[in-house]
């Protein structure tokens, strides 16, 4: 058990209908899911502040559509390996394994230069870019770019949707669900979390370990 990776990473959705927030996106009729059904995805650019599910939501299309999925971190990624994934990439294309999804996190970060390495591939269908950013693409990603990507803008969640997942974690969760668990007060979890999900998540592992015990009751004093 020591050996299990944090709460956030273990309570991550796998599919469209275990997703939290963004329902002007992948609700019922959403024009997202929609698109995700159809199969017809556009690039696209998710844009909205961090633990939103930008991420998770790449990685659950790409398993909706059963697609290979390539990630990579604009933080540690150079022109070299934009070009080696999309090499892979393009080997697959006409593959019975379909298009490629190319997630880039903190699309933002990239220069113009390796902004411009992308801008082929998605040219030439190789290759489904999601960009993940905080930032407002308008002034981040490069013109050519964004005029062949569609942008989504991601909401932080709100306090309903918030509670619910507290409430998911500590009901179905591998560790959290062995423990006798009651959330008493849930507004000092919910301000912590700023409306990321990731960070609720974080927040409440670290205050459910630090009462201990096997009957933990959370208030707003003791997270």
């Amino acid at each position: 058990m020591q050996n299990l990776p944090p709460l956030a990473e273990r309570m991550r959705p796998q599919n469209l209908d275990e997703y939290v927030g963004q329902k002007h996106l992948v609700g019922p009729d959403a024009v997202l899911r929609k698109a995700i059904q159809s199969g017809q995805l556009p690039s696209m650019i998710f844009w909205g502040p961090p633990g939103v599910g930008k991420t998770t939501l790449a990685y659950i299309i790409s398993q909706t559509l059963d697609r290979p999925f390539f990630n990579l971190s604009a933080i540690n990624s150079g022109v070299k390996d934009i070009r080696d994934v999309i090499e892979r990439a393009a080997a697959l294309k006409d593959s019975l394994l379909g298009l490629p999804i190319l997630f880039i996190d903190e699309i933002h970060r990239f220069s113009k230069s390796q902004q411009d390495s992308l801008l082929g591939a998605v040219e030439r269908g190789l290759v489904t870019l999601i960009g993940a950013t905080t930032e407002n693409p308008s002034f981040e990603v490069i013109s050519a770019l964004l005029s062949r990507s569609q942008v989504y803008i991601l909401k932080s969640l709100d306090e309903n949707e918030l509670t619910a997942l507290l409430q998911t974690a500590i009901s179905q969760d591998i560790i959290l669900k062995e423990k006798k668990i009651s959330i008493k007060e849930h507004e000092a979890l919910i301000r912590l979390s700023g409306g990321d999900a990731r960070k609720l998540l974080n927040v409440l592992e670290i205050a459910v370990n630090g009462i201990g015990g096997t009957t933990v009751v959370l208030t707003n004093e003791n997270v």
